[in-house]
């Protein structure tokens, strides 16, 4: 047993091949000390900061308080698609330890942990080296180049606590009697996705009693408020890399205008800082179903909403793509092809 340990990577993003290894490491030394450093080339459609790294190892090592996370922006390793394509500068590898070991306070036994394939444990590399190298094993079901490449084709890999980073929210948005609830439950079930419901039919429910008769101004910045949190807590559990959200901020902008006539600020704020990754709009041109929650039922009512969406859109800078098939399988199938180009890269 090593009193401390060392590992350094990307983690990005972190996948349960690093997470075997970091657990192999923890169970060597006393202390483990996991330094994230930032990816040299990430990847185009995530934004992952080192921040969002740190968060993920301190979640997944929560109970395990011999793990210590560390950031530094000071530090770059070399992006390579295999580590043959590694070439080993000595003085520079020591002066990065160095570096590292002074602004970590690591005492001077301090071990570094690579894989076993790694350049640095050749033994002639290794014995020039101003820290000692104790390897853990391959994990060869799990290639981080691979994964970090196409993280969407490598979902299962991805530890839990990153998926909600690499999972891409969809809304499916519209008027009244559009078909969105019955939209996002098929494809929920087609991609085994996490989904967040609509929050206003909710509150309805829950704070105004089952009707819309006690609806107010007030009203509107709970409901987006609950429906952030909605949002999070879906995306938090991804289980597939999309999440499909049931209406939007945007959405919820539209009836405060409609009812209130006038915008709220707290939605319209998160409309902003709570941005979607997509949205599916679907044009309110199916047959109207009164459920008794409903009230904008006639042509008129219902065009002048629809035209409302689109301003608030606009006014946001957000393009949604509109499906404007009134057969309800049509427009199902539209949306699989739109995520299917868009999420999971497929070919029409």
């Amino acid at each position: 047993m090593y009193n401390t340990g060392l590992m350094i990577g990307h983690f990005e993003p972190l996948h349960l091949g690093q997470m075997r290894s970091i657990l192999d490491a923890a169970g060597q030394a006393k202390n483990l000390h996991i330094v994230i450093m930032a990816h040299p080339s990430p990847h185009p459609d995530f934004t992952i900061t080192l921040q969002d790294k740190a968060r993920w190892l301190q979640m997944a090592c929560a109970d395990l308080p011999f793990i210590h996370i560390h950031t530094t922006h000071e530090i770059e390793l070399p992006l390579h698609d295999s580590f043959d394509d590694v070439t080993i500068d000595i003085p520079a590898s020591n002066a990065k330890l160095q570096r590292l070991s002074d602004a970590l306070a690591l005492p001077a036994e301090t071990v570094l942990f690579v894989a076993e394939n790694h350049p640095l444990a050749q033994s002639s590399i290794r014995d020039q080296l101003q820290m000692s190298v104790i390897t853990t094993p391959l994990q060869p079901e799990f290639d981080s180049y691979a994964i970090a490449r196409n993280p969407v084709a490598h979902w299962s890999a991805i530890h839990p606590q990153a998926r909600g980073d690499y999972t891409k929210t969809v809304a499916i948005v519209g008027g009244e009697s559009s078909g969105k609830t019955t939209l996002v439950h098929k494809l929920a079930n087609y991609y085994g996705a996490s989904f967040a419901l609509e929050m206003g039919r909710l509150y309805v429910g829950t704070d105004l009693g089952g009707s819309e008769i006690g609806l107010q101004y007030n009203d509107y910045g709970p409901i987006a408020l609950n429906h952030a949190q909605a949002i999070r807590d879906a995306a938090a559990v991804a289980t597939a890399p999309i999440t499909i959200v049931d209406t939007d901020f945007v959405t919820t902008q539209a009836f405060c205008e409609e009812y209130e006539g006038r915008a709220h600020p707290f939605v319209a704020a998160c409309i902003d800082e709570f941005r979607l990754d997509h949205t599916i709009m679907l044009d309110n041109n199916t047959p109207w179903v009164d459920d008794g929650m409903r009230s904008l039922g006639t042509p008129e009512a219902r065009g002048r909403f629809e035209q409302r969406l689109v301003d608030i859109f606009a006014r946001h800078n957000i393009e949604p793509h509109l499906i404007d098939e009134p057969d309800y399988d049509a427009r199902y199938q539209q949306a699989l092809l739109f995520i299917n180009q868009h999420i999971y890269g497929k070919k029409a």
